[in-house]
């Protein structure tokens, strides 16, 4: 996935000088920002793959170690377990391994089988082996009953 391949179907809008752009999932426009741009590009390849919109969660709260974080998205699987978590950046941001101990400090508390990290344009799939601490990469997402 390249940000300039969904670009094009996002659905945008400016109101008092100020540039939105809709999300699909939560059915409603937000204030443009790099990182929501990544966010909803990610989306819609979400569900270019298959993905059920239904399926898909957004920028939710949950509790690590006592503390508050935000998803960005978790992608559920038939039996509404976490499949994929997402986590956004925006494009100028470079993922590196900081970027991977935030979604794996994330897949503990959410148990997702599959990590997804992207800034638009570097983009990595993976399956976390906890018993030795190393990651599995992927071109794509292991196939299952969208």
């Amino acid at each position: 996935m390249h940000l300039s391949d969904y670009i094009g179907n996002i659905s945008t809008k400016v109101q008092n000088d100020r540039k939105y752009i809709f999300d699909p999932i939560r059915k409603k426009y937000l204030v443009l920002q790099p990182e929501e741009l990544v966010r909803q590009s990610c989306i819609l390849w979400l569900i270019d793959q298959g993905f059920s919109r239904n399926r898909l969660q957004v920028e939710k709260l949950i509790k690590i170690n006592g503390l508050s974080r935000r998803f960005d998205i978790v992608v559920y699987d038939k039996e509404v377990r976490p499949y994929i978590l997402v986590e956004c950046k925006a494009p100028d941001v470079r993922i590196d391994q900081t970027t991977f101990d935030q979604i794996a400090s994330y897949q503990m508390a959410l148990n997702a089988p599959y990590l997804m990290v992207s800034n638009g344009i570097s983009n990595y799939l993976a399956q976390m082996n906890h018993e030795v601490q190393q990651y599995r990469f992927f071109n794509e997402i292991p196939s299952w009953e969208k």
